[in-house]
């Protein structure tokens, strides 16, 4: 029994391994999230405020220095928690990895999250210019990983066969631009960026094989009827 609970153990761990290694950046990247998370769990509200202010991705910093805080800034999570991303990104950041390579992924997290941020700050200079923002606007609270999974969430479109691919990127619009209906926000505008600068990295995805859920469907249905 001792040997059999050893092999079955032994086999789950092989195959999350072999889960975790086909993503390796996107779980990378959640690791260095967990362990700031921790640490923002165990900072006091202020000093915790100072720590993300100066990892704020806003219009004096990228002013002063603009690729530390582009960085550091996609390294802590400024809302919502660290098992909610750790889902999203499985779900989004996970297949995109696999379906086009570490490389391609990363360069469209980084083309979505750079660009959006300054679209969305640009937005907000020009709001503190015509006096529809505060001058304190300038040192604004701007951190976080949204940005990019806006980006790589809108590319995976891509990944899906015609005609879900339009279902599902009809989604994701109506998803990050109902928003931009409401109390607009530099962030709100942000996210919607992200979204287009995804779907704008077609480019990338050329070459690399779809995937049709229907064809998934049947497979899926043919192995059931196998195994009975």
């Amino acid at each position: 029994m001792d040997a059999e609970r050893r092999f079955r153990a032994s086999d789950v761990t092989s195959a999350v391994w072999a889960y975790v290694r086909r993503a390796p950046g996107t779980f990378v990247w959640l690791a260095i999230l967990f362990v700031t998370t921790v640490v923002m769990h165990h900072l006091s509200p202020q000093v915790l405020n100072d720590v993300l202010g100066d990892r704020s991705t806003n219009l004096h910093h990228l002013r002063e220095d603009p690729i530390r805080v582009l960085i550091t800034s996609a390294l802590w999570i400024a809302g919502g928690t660290w098992i909610g991303y750790f889902v999203l990104f499985n779900l989004f950041h996970v297949p995109v990895e696999r379906w086009l390579g570490t490389w391609r992924w990363l360069s469209i997290a980084v083309i979505a999250h750079v660009g959006a941020t300054y679209i969305s700050e640009g937005v907000l200079y020009l709001a503190i210019e015509h006096h529809r923002a505060p001058e304190s606007a300038v040192n604004t609270l701007d951190v976080g990983v949204s940005y990019a999974l806006a980006g790589v969430t809108a590319v995976l479109a891509y990944r899906i066969a015609p005609p879900w691919r339009y279902l599902y990127a009809l989604g994701v619009l109506l998803v990050y631009g109902l928003p931009l209906l409401g109390t607009l926000t530099f962030t709100d505008i942000g996210h919607f960026t992200a979204v287009l600068i995804g779907f704008a990295c077609y480019p990338l995805t050329r070459g690399r094989p779809g995937w049709d859920p229907m064809e998934w469907l049947r497979g899926m249905r043919e192995r059931v009827g196998t195994h009975r």
